[in-house]
């Protein structure tokens, strides 16, 4: 085979080089309008740029530089020509100062139909306190946007985003496939109603890892259809804890299994690791579920299976869960319970919990043992577990 010449490498080097580099598009949503002045609305350049990304049939980025850049509420909606579209954010993406311009849409942010989407950094400010304060009020306000949600989509990365002050939920992942979620920050006031963290419903192969989440209500909550989950390394306070549920608000609905929660750590939560479900027919169900090497701070209930869920006891059915839980295992759990009983597993009369297991559970309550109630609930222990099993 015949060689070419060394001079030749070179130019060959550098035609190689410059067409990788042409391959990459690059977006800045300053050259499409955006202003990083926090007053100026910025939406359409947002969406500008998503369009000539979506339209690309190479990789792109859009860059979002530092300064604070003022949203609408936005849809990036696929499907797309390539799937390989990047958001990198130095900046901070703001919601406007009056909550009712968002707080009547479902989402803030929203991404629906994309494959391929990752989010780099960044910070989003929906400024939620206003209409927290309203409803706290007793006025008649509206519902609030769920900050950033990604519906029907595939292979999604998000990874050291920070979320403050959303109006409803934060994060959302709903009917999903293949999706990574890594170093998120959330922070929201305790008392913020309905401010959930990272809510997972009705979508497969997620993994959370590595993130701090302070909010009012649950740090991850996993709906109907939630499967192949992977929670690990998360510290979660103030906040409602880690709870699979509510589930069985509907006679038909998918169940969630095989759900792995390791490595974490709740302080001063009101809950630990949670399965809820309302009291009513169901065709739900929660099995293959791993809790893990935890740890729990002051935590008002630490693990806790409730199939009589009732948000302020307003309005429940008070009939009987038809939620089925199985194989359940508790392995490793150490802290600190804020109340005398800190393991609760209140079952269902119809379809009593089963395969609990417990392995190696030591929870005290002010420097006492602790107590442990279960109804409708069997299973097996083992190692050291204290309080003393009613299993």
């Amino acid at each position: 085979m015949a060689t070419l010449p060394p001079l030749f490498l070179p130019l060959i080097l550098f035609l190689s080089f410059n067409s990788s580099l042409a391959a990459l598009l690059n977006l800045n949503v300053l050259s499409f309008g955006a202003k990083p002045d926090g007053t100026t609305d910025s939406t359409n350049a947002f969406l500008s740029a998503w369009t000539r990304a979506c339209a690309s049939t190479n990789p792109a980025t859009i860059y979002v530089p530092k300064g604070r850049f003022l949203l609408r509420s936005v849809n990036f909606r696929g499907k797309c020509n390539n799937n390989a579209i990047s958001f990198r954010i130095d900046g901070t993406l703001v919601a406007p100062v009056d909550y009712r311009i968002i707080g009547k849409a479902d989402n803030w942010i929203s991404f629906q139909y994309v494959d391929g989407v990752s989010i780099y950094g960044g910070k989003l400010d929906a400024k939620g306190t206003g209409l927290w304060a309203c409803k706290n009020s007793g006025k008649a306000c509206p519902s609030g946007a769920t900050t950033l949600s990604f519906s029907n989509s595939k292979n999604v990365v998000v990874d050291r985003l920070t979320s403050l002050n959303s109006q409803m939920f934060h994060i959302v992942i709903n009917g999903c496939h293949n999706v990574k979620m890594q170093g998120v920050t959330v922070i929201a006031s305790g008392n913020s109603p309905n401010t959930d963290g990272i809510h997972v419903q009705l979508s497969s192969g997620v993994t959370i890892l590595n993130s701090n989440i302070q909010t009012g209500d649950d740090c991850i909550s996993i709906g109907p259809g939630a499967t192949n989950l992977w929670i690990e390394k998360i510290t979660c306070g103030p906040g409602h804890g880690i709870s699979i549920g509510s589930l069985g608000k509907d006679q038909n609905e998918a169940g969630v299994q095989n759900v792995t929660v390791k490595t974490a750590k709740f302080l001063g939560t009101q809950n630990g690791v949670r399965i809820k479900s309302w009291a009513r027919p169901s065709s739900g169900f929660a099995r293959n579920i791993v809790f893990q090497h935890i740890v729990m701070k002051n935590v008002e209930n630490p693990i806790v299976i409730d199939q009589n869920y009732c948000p302020g006891n307003k309005n429940c059915p008070d009939q009987v869960s038809g939620v089925k839980v199985s194989n359940v295992r508790y392995q490793d759990i150490h802290g600190t319970s804020a109340t005398q009983v800190a393991v609760k597993f209140d079952c269902s009369s119809k379809h009593p919990c089963s395969g609990i297991r417990l392995e190696e559970v030591k929870l005290t309550y002010k420097n006492e043992v602790a107590e442990a109630s279960c109804k409708h609930a069997a299973g097996t222990i083992s190692g050291v577990v204290q309080p003393t099993s009613c299993l």
